[in-house]
């Protein structure tokens, strides 16, 4: 299933790269967009006995780099999930059979995009870090509690995916599929997830520039004002 996943993307963005050189991008030229979703993570193979997915999100921007067919685009996922412990923790006396979890990855993706009229497609492909919460409960029978906390770990990831977007007047909807794979096993356990996000992406050049404006640095994002010789 992995592997299929993997080919789809791939198969993607090198379609994107065969046909990006008929006509000119003219809605991503000097261009940076604001890229919010809404979705779900669905884990892959193994994955599964352990989590279970729920809804989760994105929020993230689309830079286009000087040929705006290329773009780069750091992205923060929120995906969390319904968690189930399989093994015993030597810290803890009780697993936890039902409760959630939550992934925290920050995605720095970069990609090939194709401009049809209004209709975009893009492949995208980076590495990744971030934060995986797991739960864990202490029951003090005395008081008749159960104390809840999470155990953190830092794990680096990869993340690849393919997306369309349509655009409205003042706003893209989009569609994207993506596949994460972390590094770090959760609960001896390999972390493979599909997500599908459904979300708008909204023109924030303007903002770009005034940002530019306010630190200091000659020129602009849009070229509307040109740097000083």
């Amino acid at each position: 299933m992995k592997r299929f996943f993997l080919a789809v993307i791939l198969l993607s963005l090198f379609s994107i790269n065969t046909y990006a050189q008929d006509g000119v991008d003219t809605i991503h030229y000097r261009k940076v967009y604001y890229w919010g979703t809404t979705g779900m993570g669905f884990p892959i193979g193994k994955t599964k006995d352990i989590l279970s997915p729920k809804f989760s999100g994105s929020i993230g921007l689309d830079i286009s780099l000087k040929n705006s067919m290329f773009f780069v685009s750091p992205t923060l996922y929120t995906l969390s999930f319904k968690y189930k412990q399989r093994l015993p923790d030597p810290n803890f006396a009780y697993r936890i059979e039902d409760a959630n979890t939550n992934f925290y990855t920050l995605a720095f993706s970069g990609g090939l995009r194709k401009q049809m009229r209004r209709l975009n497609v893009y492949g995208f492909i980076g590495p990744g870090v971030g934060l995986t919460s797991e739960p864990r409960a202490t029951v003090m029978i005395d008081e008749k509690v159960v104390k809840m906390e999470n155990k953190n770990h830092f794990n680096l990831s990869s993340k690849l995916g393919a997306g369309a977007d349509y655009k409205f007047n003042g706003f893209f909807l989009g569609l994207e599929l993506g596949y994460l794979h972390n590094f770090r096993k959760i609960q001896d356990t390999p972390v493979n997830i599909f997500t599908v996000m459904i979300g708008l992406k909204s023109d924030i050049t303007q903002i770009g520039d005034k940002v530019i404006d306010v630190i200091g640095i000659d020129g602009s994002i849009s070229g509307k004002k040109d740097k000083r010789p």
